[in-house]
């Protein structure tokens, strides 16, 4: 059922939340404490997305193996102190593919994208919104997967001039109503913006002096971790100050019928 965190804030390192703290994502791959009956394990792939500081697109570091096999990582993120990241590990549903191209965070020049969940009925629940993308966005689906549609669908979305926040709710009421039973817990980031999600599924968020942090399951023990209740998102926003402000709000209030 997948694992996945982000951050938006002053430059950090992720290596704390990914590889360091006592319940970090690397943990949180082999143990995870909140699967909810979505396996066991996410040793199906992982991936970070950062943005550097500089204004070119979000950089990518994918690999579809466990997370813990991998050497290069922990060393990676030791030189990023990015501003905005996103990080997932990835339990694969069955009969979706196990590769790159299928491990979160999705991304393209602007947004990170990731999904932490299942669309049930796939594929057949939700053919009437694919049906309503362009063929070509349908034939360049990055994979297979619930979540590469998830991803086509709201880029779509957010390339005809949407809101991003009032999208991703839409977005969650519009697969909810198609495939009843889903889980649909989406992170959308950019430089200025974290939008995430909890639609049965798992969500926390700890608000700092320094940025916001939300994540499927708290990576350490600071008491400022507090649950996102189900049914509600959380928007971090980057202020003209350098800040971050930050608010839970219900999805059904985000979005329309």
């Amino acid at each position: 059922m997948c694992r996945h965190l982000a951050y938006l804030g002053v430059p950090t390192s992720p290596t704390g939340s990914l590889i360091e703290a006592p319940h970090a994502l690397l943990v949180q791959s082999y143990a995870p404490a909140d699967m909810r009956g979505g396996g066991t394990v996410n040793a199906d792939g992982f991936g970070l997305a950062w943005l550097a500081d500089d204004a070119g697109p979000p950089v990518q570091y994918r690999r579809a193996r466990p997370m813990w096999t991998d050497g290069t990582l922990p060393r990676l993120v030791e030189t990023l102190r990015p501003p905005v990241f996103v990080g997932a590990v990835r339990s694969g549903t069955p009969g979706m593919p196990v590769e790159e191209a299928a491990c979160a965070p999705l991304a393209d020049d602007r947004w990170m994208f990731s999904h932490n969940g299942v669309v049930a009925g796939w594929p057949s629940s939700v053919a009437g919104l694919a049906e309503k993308l362009p063929v070509v966005d349908l034939l360049g689906l990055e994979s297979r997967t619930d979540s590469a549609l998830l991803w086509a669908l709201l880029r779509h979305r957010l390339a005809a001039g949407g809101d991003p926040v009032g999208e991703v709710a839409q977005l969650v009421s519009d697969v909810d109503r198609a495939a009843p039973g889903s889980r649909l817990n989406l992170l959308l980031a950019d430089r200025d913006l974290l939008v995430a999600t909890a639609w049965t599924h798992s969500l926390s968020v700890r608000v700092a002096a320094g940025g916001v942090a939300v994540a499927s399951e708290p990576y350490d023990g600071d008491p400022a971790w507090r649950p996102v209740p189900d049914g509600h998102l959380v928007v971090a926003r980057r202020d003209s100050t350098g800040g971050v402000t930050s608010e839970i709000l219900p999805i059904d209030e985000r979005s329309s019928e």
